[in-house]
């Protein structure tokens, strides 16, 4: 089943008919990160921008590990041969928390949506990040183990009884055994897969008969409903650009497209289908889509520059001055507030048949 909730144009009710719903509740923002505030008065028409080696899957944390590669400053990962753009520095560590806060409002402060017993045992977080959503969720289950992996040991380690952190590149054949999980949680990697099929067959192996797979991701193109935002604008292109880059690398950024078939040939079932488009910036009319769109501009503003590096530099061979000039540029439109862009977010969830 498919469910797709329409953002409508400026002045409307971007949750499609949703706004009925009680607003929702407040949530703790992430550690450290001030939240973003709208400037009002000012006189500028534009936002405030203050604001793989190996044959399994799973290692231990060496030293080699923690020695990360550098681009121009910024920090990547160490894992073998693995290939991700995303750097593992403090900034975009921030990045990542914030979008995680984002992420929770858009489930109106949920974790996820699959239907999860009470009960549940054994949870594996594919792409952990700083490991935020395992920490929540180990919080909420205490109960339950959950392992929360990534190839870049960024995770702390002061973390829930219930919880622990591996080295992993899911790329990788699976150590885990048949049926161990009753969730696998994967959120927000794409561009970073080089099999989603696998992936998810590998998924389905591990969940336990009556388990879930829930795949939150984004679909990075860049739109408008009015034609603020359009082909050939910025934004437009810088969409255009990443999405070709991630063909390129033979890691696709545009999964949110079919996470839902995919899934489905693996094996699960009863799969549902969400998708939300994610404004950027509060130009909303209601106003939880307008607290996220404060939410996204400043997570897109502060991980501007790791989105983009990495691909400019080493897989389309941009010099690093001609990457700063389109930064600035594409910084520009997204805190314009005269454009009414918006990009798409599908959450998936199937069970495995018992």
């Amino acid at each position: 089943m498919s469910e797709s909730v329409p953002h409508q144009a400026p002045g409307s009710d971007p949750a499609g008919g949703l706004s009925d719903e009680p607003a929702a509740e407040s949530v703790v923002q992430p550690a450290g990160v001030a939240p973003p505030q709208d400037d009002e008065d000012s006189d500028h028409n534009d936002y405030d921008s203050a604001f793989g080696d190996g044959a399994s899957s799973t290692g231990s944390i060496s030293s080699s590990i923690r020695q990360y590669r550098e681009v121009h400053g910024r920090t990547y990962h160490n894992f073998g041969n693995t290939e991700y753009w995303g750097p593992n520095d403090e900034t975009q560590n921030e990045q990542l928390d914030i979008g995680h806060h984002m992420c929770t409002l858009i489930l109106d402060n949920k974790l996820y949506l699959a239907p999860l017993s009470e009960k549940i045992q054994k949870v594996l977080d594919i792409g952990t990040g700083t490991g935020i959503w395992a920490i929540d969720f180990a919080d909420q289950h205490p109960s339950a183990t959950v392992i929360g992996t990534d190839i870049s040991p960024i995770q702390p380690t002061w973390v829930p009884p219930n919880l622990k952190f591996e080295i992993d590149d899911a790329q990788l054949e699976w150590t885990y055994a048949d049926n161990d999980f009753d969730f696998i949680h994967i959120r927000c990697l794409m561009g970073s897969i080089d099999n989603w099929p696998l992936l998810y067959q590998r998924a389905f192996r591990a969940t336990k008969p009556g388990g879930y797979i829930e795949h939150f991701d984004m679909d990075i193109q860049f739109t408008s409903d009015d034609g603020t935002v359009k082909e050939g604008d910025i934004m437009y292109e810088w969409s255009r650009i990443f999405i070709g880059a991630g063909e390129t690398m033979g890691r696709t950024f545009t999964i949110a497209r079919d996470s839902k078939r995919l899934i489905e040939e693996a094996g699960f079932v009863d799969v549902v289908e969400k998708k939300y488009k994610i404004p950027v910036g509060p130009w909303a009319a209601d106003p939880k889509w307008k607290e996220i769109g404060r939410w996204d501009l400043l997570f897109l503003t502060t991980g501007l520059e790791g989105m983009a590096l990495y691909i400019l530099k080493n897989i389309l061979g941009w010099e690093f001055d001609e990457i700063q000039v389109f930064l600035a540029k594409m910084r520009k439109a997204l805190v314009d507030k005269s454009n009414h862009g918006y990009y798409g977010i599908t959450v998936c969830y199937g069970r495995k048949p018992e």
